[in-house]
């Protein structure tokens, strides 16, 4: 009986802590949204602004070469030379700022959506803004954490109704563990080993999103329990065992698809989500 009341006591103190984590995430999901909404005013200004910088680089060029004749060869070329640079530059400035722009409305279109609600979403470049989150969140606590990562997305996909929040979460957890089991066999394992992660996102009839590494790989008796509510092996401040069973509970439940994991010991593990989707044309 005593045993029984202090495992209770225990989920209770582990279900209060979680629940705390959960507010202060909420509250950092409304800071983080409140945030990226402020930052892309000024990234749209760093665009805007390399676009007509590049148009007055064009016009300059028109009138170097209207000038031509009145340059040594040295200084035209060197002229050039300085032109393809500055181009080039500025095209690398307004690449990388459309592609922030790209990061912020995601998380925007998923600060913004209700809990549960559908919406028309690019599964493929969803997975992978997550997929590297997780990989440079890992970088951010171990410096020394280097893995290879393999994508492959299906060209020309539709839009899917799906639930971006949710989804992104599950991808999210499934890459944490993927991350943590290859450095776990990384410190274990000689020089020779390459810590990697494959991730293929494609759609035939449904949304098919596996996520695989070559980790440590999980026995029968793990993989029988895996999806259990508080079982984790990770050590104790390190895992809460609830990412894996609201990881389940997202594809299963709320999105009526499958959660398939296929693992062996040593080798690695492959976590699978299949789930039926209306696409938007």
């Amino acid at each position: 009986m005593e045993q029984e009341l202090e495992s209770l006591r225990q989920q209770v103190a582990t279900l209060q802590e979680q629940l705390h984590t959960q507010e202060k995430m909420a509250s950092l999901g409304l800071l983080s949204a409140g945030i990226a909404h402020e930052i892309q005013n000024p990234l749209n200004f760093v665009i805007n602004f390399s676009k007509m910088s590049a148009k007055l680089l064009d016009d300059l060029e028109d009138i170097v070469g209207d000038c031509a004749d009145r340059l040594d060869q040295d200084d035209a070329e060197e002229l050039e030379e300085i032109s393809t640079d500055l181009k080039d530059n500025l095209h690398k400035i307004q690449e990388h700022g459309e592609r922030a722009i790209s990061i912020i409305r995601g998380i925007l279109l998923q600060s913004r959506g209700k809990d549960g609600e559908f919406l028309p979403t690019d599964v493929g470049n969803l997975v992978h803004e997550y997929v590297w989150l997780s990989y440079h969140a890992m970088r951010a606590n171990d410096k020394d954490f280097n893995i290879s990562i393999h994508e492959e997305c299906q060209a020309n996909m539709p839009k899917m109704m799906v639930i971006p929040q949710d989804l992104s979460r599950a991808v999210l957890n499934v890459m944490n563990n993927a991350c943590y089991t290859v450095r776990e066999r990384t410190a274990t394992e000689s020089a020779d080993y390459t810590p990697s992660i494959s991730v293929k996102v494609s759609y035939d009839d449904k949304l098919r999103i596996s996520i695989s590494d070559n980790g440590m790989g999980m026995s029968q008796e793990i993989k029988d329990k895996l999806f259990k509510t508080f079982f984790t092996t990770k050590p104790v401040g390190q895992g809460t065992g609830l990412g894996l069973s609201i990881t389940h509970n997202i594809i299963t439940s709320r999105h009526n698809g499958e959660l398939i994991v296929d693992s062996e010991e040593g080798v690695g593990t492959t976590f699978t989500f299949i789930i039926p989707v209306k696409t938007i044309k």
